[in-house]
């Protein structure tokens, strides 16, 4: 079984698009995390993205688990080039339409595409369901929803998992 997390609250505004921004996490994170936690099945290996707000959570996850996390690049949320920071209508509405009108593979913002979260994404888990243990991932929604797309799920694309949600995968 592979567990996808996504990381708790960040310490930003619901209007901002951030994406591979390395932030901070809300006050609220002791709490957020020790609910984590305790909805949490067992399991035998746990990863992280290398960004702040995924590897405090696994650190929590790992010390209340005696699991050492490893940090996998893969598991990164997007990178929204010089979109990243920006409020969301800030954003010139053209770059938004060519997103919009070629979403995997635009890339208006100058950063990834999403077929480029999606390729990455795709390989870390096809890694880890290779390896035949169960799995912790503390990662992002982009990551998320690109498995689930991966898996087949039909609106993997417009699908949420909320903040510190999680999402249950066969190894197989």
């Amino acid at each position: 079984m592979l567990i996808l997390v996504r990381h708790t609250r960040p310490l930003v505004s619901d209007d901002v698009c951030y994406g591979a921004t390395d932030l901070d996490l809300a006050p609220t994170f002791d709490d957020e995390a020790a609910r984590v936690i305790a909805a949490l099945p067992p399991a035998e290996r746990l990863v992280t993205s290398p960004l702040r707000r995924c590897r405090r959570l696994a650190e929590r996850i790992g010390a209340a688990r005696s699991l050492a996390p490893a940090v996998d690049e893969r598991l990164r949320e997007m990178d929204f080039g010089r979109w990243e920071g920006v409020p969301w209508h800030a954003i010139p509405r053209a770059e938004l339409d060519a997103w919009s009108a070629d979403f995997l593979h635009a890339r208006p913002h100058g950063g990834e595409s999403v077929h480029m979260l999606y390729e990455r994404a795709r390989s870390a888990i096809a890694d880890y369901r290779r390896t035949g243990l169960s799995h912790l991932v503390v990662t992002h929604a982009g990551v998320i929803k690109a498995v689930r797309a991966e898996d087949g799920h039909p609106d993997a694309w417009r699908s949420s998992v909320d903040f510190g949600g999680r999402v249950r995968l066969p190894l197989d």
